[in-house]
């Protein structure tokens, strides 16, 4: 508790700092809401930080950063206050907590216990020494995988409501006020054009150094829109099985193997980029603590995506069990850890983005 406190008092006196500044006012969302507020409250310092992109150019023009004294970093501090909000707003926060403290070890072992437990159950497999060459239902019944994911789909959804209900209530939101279509759409324009990694110049951040660069606005592109693809390759599988009965599995150019392999090369290519450039990042702007975290959710995505791709190029071969288990494993991990990882940055990011909308109209 001493600890968050003193995060939070850290990102206050700087966000004062900058208030009396107002240098960097046009560099992003941030500045503009931050001059809304002539005082903080600990939802205001929640509210900057999930608005804050990290692009840190920021950082690179204040005229009061290290070895400032007044030790002005709202890259590091803003990262430090948004990675205690995944655990603060995470429901239930117990689980979150385990995440916090080890985001990549608690991954990576609930991933490799998945494997064993899928591993362990097509060994009871009825057919699966005959099952037909590419046939998954011979290993996983289609009901055993429906019934599976979709109880992981509904405690996601949830986990995720509860998580934006207490991030609402933090920043002294009420649903009915805040998500009207004119907010909504203006934040979701916002998000989904990355607007705030183009920099004050408009053609990239400076970031993983002082350089201005267009890399991560387009690796996160490639990651967002490539996740989205594969997104809309399960949920046309699931029309084509349910509408017009339709059954897996479907060939090369149909809407879902196209979208799902598109969105496989997307994502693998944007995740392996941003792992690249965190790797890359100037010490200065870098939140060590959330680091964990950061590389998980990173590994997760960009598992999921090459053994989607590795299952579709070797399903007609005796690799087809072994990569289904790997494969399943996987993608049900990333599901049910959602909640309590870097993905839910994603969420309040979003939110901030339309509660910004809303303060807009007053400056």
């Amino acid at each position: 508790m001493q600890q968050l406190e003193k995060l939070i008092e850290d990102a206050r006196h700087s966000v004062g700092i900058c208030n009396s500044c107002r240098y960097c006012e046009g560099f992003c969302a941030v500045f503009p809401a931050m001059e809304q507020r002539l005082d903080f409250t600990k939802g205001d310092i929640n509210y900057l930080a999930n608005l804050c992109h990290n692009c840190s150019e920021c950082y690179y023009a204040c005229q009061y950063a290290p070895p400032h004294e007044f030790n002005v970093n709202l890259p590091v501090q803003l990262a430090a206050v948004r990675q205690t909000t995944y655990q603060s707003y995470a429901w239930p926060r117990g689980i979150a907590r385990g995440f916090e403290k080890s985001g990549l070890l608690s991954s990576l072992f609930f991933m490799l216990a998945l494997i064993v437990l899928l591993g362990v159950a097509t060994l009871f497999s009825n057919g699966l020494s005959s099952a037909p060459a590419g046939d998954f239902y011979a290993i996983f019944p289609h009901g055993v995988l429906v019934t599976v994911f979709g109880l992981a789909a509904l405690w996601v959804v949830t986990a995720l409501i509860m998580g934006f209900r207490a991030f609402l209530k933090d920043t002294g939101e009420k649903p009915g006020e805040l998500l009207s279509w004119k907010n909504v759409k203006e934040g979701m324009a916002d998000a989904f054009s990355l607007k705030y990694l183009h920099g004050n110049v408009k053609t990239g951040c400076t970031y993983p150094d002082d350089e201005i660069s267009p890399w991560r606005r387009r690796f996160h592109h490639f990651t967002f829109y490539g996740f989205m693809l594969c997104f809309a390759a399960t949920v046309s599988g699931t029309i084509f099985h349910y509408v017009f009965g339709w059954q897996a599995p479907y060939n090369f150019f149909s809407l879902p193997k196209l979208t799902g392999t598109i969105g496989g090369i997307s994502l693998a290519i944007g995740t392996a980029g941003q792992f690249w450039l965190k790797r890359k990042a100037d010490p200065a702007i870098v939140n060590i603590r959330q680091m964990g975290m950061d590389y998980a959710f990173i590994a997760q995505l960009f598992l999921a995506a090459v053994t989607g791709l590795a299952l579709m190029v070797f399903r007609e071969t005796p690799a087809l069990a072994t990569l289904l288990v790997i494969h399943l494993a996987v993608i049900l991990s990333l599901f049910i850890t959602m909640p309590f990882g870097k993905f839910v940055h994603g969420l309040y990011r979003l939110g901030a983005l339309i509660k910004y909308a809303k303060e807009k109209p007053l400056h």
